[in-house]
């Protein structure tokens, strides 16, 4: 091994090394907060939809269960997730309280 192949693959594995301390330290985080925005705007449009399911009477449900079929997958996790948090605020306070 000549020594122009040793910077090689020593510059190789620093920009490797670089690029997942840049994704841990960087990127990473803010893909997790953008999923849980994303998680949180969807749980808003579905409580919005289908309030019923939660005992919220709402004259919307009666149109919006039209959308079921296409929202079947999503509908059991949602249901899910809400049952599981102990308030609907308790996932926007662990945002600013770590």
């Amino acid at each position: 091994m000549t020594l122009a192949d040793r910077i090689a693959r020593f510059r190789e594995t620093l920009e490797e090394w670089l690029r997942g301390l840049y994704h841990g330290m960087i990127t990473h985080p803010a893909y997790e907060k953008i999923e849980a925005e994303a998680e949180d705007q969807e749980d808003a449009f579905m409580l919005a939809c289908f309030p019923d399911a939660f005992g919220i009477p709402s004259p919307v449900s009666y149109y919006t269960a039209e959308l079921l079929p296409y929202l079947e997958d999503e509908y059991e996790a949602w249901q899910r997730r809400l049952w599981d948090r102990g308030s609907v605020i308790e996932r926007k306070g662990h945002q600013y309280h770590f």
